[in-house]
Formats: structure tokens, C-alpha cells, sequence
């Protein structure tokens, strides 16, 4: 655990860095809080999430990218308390958000070919989970939305030609998360609601839940 800290605190202070400048970037082009899935969650309903603490880090190699796992207050309240280790579910009102790079190998020094360090790259995608049991009873109360990011026409809900499959509803992630029924159906959790103090790149003071080395996102 000692050694996975520190990482997970170095590739944070870089996604921050790197989804400052997207965010920046793509709202030039576009208001992306103006899309919605069809029959599905709206982007402007998780407005301001670039500022919401870190849950951890995700790399999934066999799919080459990274996700930073951000909670609104809501959810991390709820961590505090304990859930989902204590039985009880989420309240509605949590929701997550992962935004999505693909991984970028480092070779130049100190790191190398044979040793390279991995960061976040081009950005892809923002996936959306948001709890609300009167909108959602057909998936135990969760909702989900999946956006792809384009640098030439930045965000566009994901389709059913997407690299990642979407239908155009709010159960895209549904199926993928009955594996963590026991967690509430999220996968992102951690052990007694433990918080760690970290700080963000800008020097400003947050509070970042602690990622546990069996971090799972879909």
C-alpha cells in the first residue's frame, strides 16, 4: 500500500493537470452541458465536475487507457460513512464521474523504452453514474452515460458504433455492474470510508479518498 500511494497521487496530480487544459480546450468549442443522452442522463447534470474529489485512479491495460474516478459530495459523504462496507447503499443524489485517457508511455529521462512511466494522454471519453431511485428502478437505481471526446468536435453521446458500444438509454452500464451487487453496484469503493489528505496541483487543499489496490471501474 505504501508503494501504490504514491503513485496514485502522481498520476491524480497529472490527470488534474491534463483535464484542466481538455476542459478548457473543448469548451471552446462547444457547451458540451448542453448534450443528453437520449431517454438518458443530461452532461449538465453533473456541471462542475472537474472540481469533485478523486476517488483514485483506474489504468486498465487491456484497453491501453486511464481513468480518474471523481465523487461529488453526495458519494463521498457517503464513503465517510462507511458505505458500501457497512451494508447500507448509496443516497440518492451520489454520482460519479470518470473521465477517460488513453495511456501515454514516457521514454524520455529519467524514464526509458524498457522503463517507461505511464500517463494520461488524449482524453476519449467522460463516463457518468448518478443514483436516483424514482428515474432508475429498472437498475437499482443508477443511471449511466457514456460521452466520446473528439479533439476535432469535441463531446458527442456515445452510440451503438462507438468503440465502447452504447445504447441510447441510461442503462449502458447496467449489465457490467450486477458483478458488484454486493457493493451497491459500484466498483469504486473503499475500506472503512477512510479519507487521506493529498494536495491538488495549484497548491489547493483537498481531501481524497483513499483508492484500495483492488479499485475496479467498468
Amino acid at each position: 500500500m505504501k508503494k501504490i500511494l504514491p503513485l496514485l497521487l502522481v498520476i491524480t496530480a497529472l490527470a488534474f493537470v491534463i483535464l484542466g487544459r481538455t476542459t478548457a480546450s473543448s469548451q471552446a468549442k462547444q457547451d458540451k452541458y448542453s448534450l443528453k443522452v437520449p431517454g438518458g442522463l443530461a452532461f449538465s447534470d453533473f456541471k462542475g465536475y472537474e472540481d469533485w474529489q478523486a476517488v483514485g485512479p483506474s489504468l486498465t491495460d487491456a484497453q491501453s487507457v486511464i481513468r480518474l474516478i471523481l465523487a461529488n459530495p453526495v458519494m463521498t459523504g457517503a464513503y465517510q460513512q462507511g458505505v458500501p462496507t457497512n451494508g447500507k447503499p448509496y443516497p440518492d443524489g451520489s454520482k460519479i464521474a470518470k473521465i477517460v485517457w488513453q495511456q501515454k508511455k514516457l521514454t524520455t529521462p529519467p524514464f526509458s523504452a524498457s522503463t517507461p512511466d505511464t500517463v494520461p494522454g488524449d482524453i476519449i471519453k467522460v463516463e457518468l453514474i448518478e443514483k436516483d431511485n424514482k428515474r432508475f428502478p429498472d437498475t437499482h437505481g443508477w443511471g449511466y452515460a457514456v460521452f466520446d471526446y473528439d479533439a476535432s468536435s469535441g463531446f458527442k453521446p456515445a452510440t451503438m458504433t462507438s468503440k465502447s458500444p452504447q445504447a441510447q438509454d441510461a442503462k449502458c452500464g447496467a449489465a457490467c455492474h450486477e458483478l458488484a451487487a454486493s457493493k451497491d453496484y459500484i466498483f469504486p469503493h473503499t475500506p472503512n470510508g477512510e479519507l487521506q489528505t493529498s494536495l491538488r496541483p495549484q497548491g489547493a487543499l483537498i481531501r481524497t479518498v483513499r483508492a484500495p489496490y483492488t479499485l475496479r471501474a467498468s
